[in-house]
């Protein structure tokens, strides 16, 4: 009976490990200081503000000289984290002045960034949109759901007794600091596409991290504030809860639009991998409109017959894109002949690669005609010095170079002279110096010649 009993309770042990195993509230700081917390990281003055701005000039260079790296130290000490959680915390709480008071700070920090960044970008020699910028024009579906799970890791660190590396991590992957740099470089180039996707991405990202730090608060169900008529209590409380799903529609609505998008270019790109596939004729460029529904591409090569457009047209619901419309750029006046093309260039390389072959020859054929110049030069030295000594046995060292002249007061170009620099162990006397002054340029076959005796 007993073991009737053991077994009877086993599903319950279960639930029970489990919710203990992933419970939310056994490491939960108290209320007091999670309050604390959360309110004081809503303050964007002096210390803060300063930061904001040293950190966003410094995402704004990382932008601007394309560095992964910099960009990330910009977002480690960004505090912009602090008023979109104070935003979730009061919409949680049910506190309407927290809640004025982080948008507030939030609105602030926002234009300090956009005046900041901006200026940067409209003093900066640098004006080239690299690839870590131009990522932050476009929005995807991803760049939800990272903020959606960041806000959640970010508001469970922001709600423990222990202190943690998790809002660091939070803030380098939802990645908020970028976008606004973005859309700075964007106003400071009068560039409104770039203005619009960045501003955008950076809105998507406090929107969801916002909601998703409700979802924790209220799981968590910190204490808050009391109210003396429980009615009035109750009224804000669903007024609140309004405007917070009422802002959070246009969020969702957009974030819907995202996935439609990315499963619409999905299909597109897969699409074209597999049906837009020519014999004599190859795709040069492609490009997907999923808000018009057109797949757009150039061919290069044999143009395709209009039946047989047709017939691929018609595959396209067997890809889930009914009603898309492809548009075809191929060239009707002549045919392209693509391997005579792909001839050419294969050509065109080779006759590159060997004219490169011989340069590279008669460069090599020239060095080595000087190192054998050289080597005749020494072995020509090494005679003279020798024949030098011969005549003259009280010469103890002979010393050659070749040398660039030049005189005060003579405009004509610089010579270059054969220097004989001789130690003696006694004197030469003129005539001697003269008589090897001589026959050195005799020897050597140049007039160019400075005899200097030691």
């Amino acid at each position: 009976m007993n073991r009737f009993h053991a077994n009877q309770n086993l599903p319950k042990r279960a639930i029970t490990a489990i919710r203990k195993r992933f419970s939310l509230i056994e490491d939960k700081a108290d209320d007091s200081v999670i309050d604390e917390s959360l309110r004081s990281g809503v303050e964007l003055r002096g210390t803060n503000l300063w930061v904001l701005m040293f950190a966003i000039l410094i995402a704004s260079i990382g932008l601007n000289v394309n560095s992964t790296a910099v960009i990330i130290g910009a977002m480690l000490i960004s505090p912009l984290m602090g008023p979109i959680m104070g935003i979730g915390y009061g919409v949680g709480i049910y506190d309407s002045q927290l809640i004025r008071k982080s948008f507030r700070n939030l609105g602030i920090a926002t234009f300090i960034s956009l005046l900041v960044s901006m200026l940067y970008f409209l003093l900066t020699p640098l004006s080239d949109a690299h690839s870590e910028l131009l990522a932050r024009t476009t929005p995807t579906i991803w760049d939800v759901l990272i903020a959606f799970f960041g806000g959640l890791a970010g508001i469970i660190g922001a709600t423990r007794s222990k202190n943690s590396n998790i809002i660091p991590g939070v803030a380098i992957a939802t990645a908020l600091m970028p976008p606004l740099c973005t859309a700075g470089y964007a106003l400071a180039h009068a560039n409104w596409h770039f203005f619009f996707g960045a501003f955008y991405l950076y809105s998507i990202n406090c929107i969801f991290i916002a909601f998703s730090s409700i979802l924790i608060i209220w799981v968590l169900h910190p204490s808050h504030k009391k109210f003396v008529d429980v009615r009035t209590e109750s009224r804000v409380k669903r007024l609140l809860s309004a405007v917070a799903v009422l802002s959070m529609l246009p969020s969702i609505y957009l974030a819907g639009n995202l996935v439609n998008k990315e499963v619409f270019t999905t299909k597109a790109n897969l699409f074209i991998t597999n049906e837009l596939t020519f014999e004599q004729a190859y795709i040069t460029d492609k490009k997907i409109n999923p808000a018009k529904k057109n797949i757009e591409i150039t061919l290069i090569g044999a143009p395709v017959s209009q039946s047989q457009l047709k017939e691929i047209e018609a595959r396209f619901e067997g890809y889930g894109l009914t009603g898309t419309t492809l548009i075809v750029h191929q060239s009707r006046n002549e045919v392209v002949d693509v391997t005579a093309l792909k001839s050419n260039i294969v050509s065109e390389l080779y006759k590159e690669n060997l004219y490169q072959l011989e340069e590279k020859n008669t460069l090599i054929q020239k060095l080595q005609s000087e190192l054998q110049k050289i080597d005749t030069s020494k072995a020509q030295w090494r005679d003279i010095a020798a024949e030098l000594h011969a005549q003259y046995p009280q010469i103890r060292e002979v010393l050659f170079s070749e040398a660039e002249q030049w005189k005060a007061n003579d405009n004509s170009a610089d010579q270059k002279i054969i220097v004989l620099n001789v130690t003696a162990s006694s004197k030469l006397s003129r005539s001697e110096q003269y008589r090897i002054t001589e026959w050195l340029k005799v020897r050597v076959k140049t007039d160019k010649v400075k005899l200097i005796v030691e």
